[in-house]
């Protein structure tokens, strides 16, 4: 009983693990990609996108691609 219960308290968590990195790796394509080469912008955006994560991600999301998104 407790195995059953363990697997269902764990499986949300697993699968938010693997949705947060399918977006980081999204997010990481999307930048090397789509980044302008002003400056060092890229770069920084990469390695904020790398070395954080998740946040990483969520913050180039909100800060960076929806503002190059609606810019078109």
């Amino acid at each position: 009983m407790l195995g059953i219960l363990g697997f269902l308290f764990m499986l949300p968590i697993a699968l938010f693990g693997f949705l947060a990195t399918i977006f980081w790796v999204w997010m990481l394509i999307d930048c090397a990609l789509h980044e302008s080469n002003d400056g060092n912008e890229k770069l920084i955006w990469v390695l904020i996108i790398l070395f954080t994560h998740f946040i990483g991600a969520l913050i180039y999301f909100l800060v960076r691609r929806i503002n190059r998104r609606t810019s078109y």
